[in-house]
């Protein structure tokens, strides 16, 4: 499968999305590292599994700099799984709910290994639930038939890995600054709740606005 193909393929999957400015720049990457696993026949199953192997090794080296390297491998391994099945045309349902899980999952990881490092229990359960909420709001709007991409928020997936990296970078600079590992966390959860809100607005006045058309 050539580029254009690939990207192509992805669109449709993604209801259409645009393709342009970070997202291209990222599937190009992506598509670049896949190709080698293609070429081993290595099953996107397997990534999605490495990557949740990834998230728990965050968590239990997160007192040690290398939880920094598996971090951003396990953000990688969820950036790719979905490139190479579309490559080795191996898209499924079950892949695609497979991937959904793990994701959450890791991020679940992720969360605790924010507390390990000094964030206060309760700000990473706040922000970390307002996460998997934003995440079951989209997926349940899609299971309704919303299935465009109308909104990007400020507290993505790679940016909950940003905020998790720059307190792990506080952490092993200085073990004694906790607490400016607490404002990190305090701001992620922040703007979590004001990512969850933008979700829930915009899926409400899709659904109502599908709902109107259905009528």
């Amino acid at each position: 499968m050539d580029k254009e193909e690939f990207f192509a393929t992805w669109s449709a999957l993604h209801g259409g999305a645009k393709i342009s400015g970070f997202v291209k720049g990222w599937l190009q990457i992506s598509y670049l590292i896949v190709r080698p696993l293609d070429f081993l026949r290595v099953s996107p199953h397997l990534i999605t599994l490495v990557g949740l192997g990834l998230g728990v090794l965050t968590w239990s080296q997160s007192h040690h700099l290398v939880a920094l390297f598996y971090l951003l491998l396990s953000l990688i391994a969820d950036g790719i799984d979905g490139s190479l099945a579309i490559i080795r045309e191996k898209v499924s349902l079950w892949g695609a709910e497979l991937d959904s899980v793990v994701d959450r999952l890791v991020e679940f990881f992720w969360a605790l290994s924010f507390y390990r490092i000094g964030a206060p229990v309760i700000v990473v359960g706040v922000a970390w639930a307002a996460a998997l909420t934003q995440e079951y709001a989209r997926a349940r709007a899609a299971g309704l038939g919303h299935r465009t991409l109308e909104v990007v928020t400020l507290a993505e997936r790679p940016v909950r890995a940003i905020f998790l990296a720059v307190s792990m970078v506080i952490y092993f600079v200085n073990y004694e600054r906790v607490v400016l590992v607490e404002v990190v966390a305090v701001l992620w959860m922040v703007l979590q709740l004001g990512s969850l809100v933008v979700v829930l607005r915009d899926s409400y006045t899709a659904l109502q606005s599908d709902n109107r058309l259905g009528n």
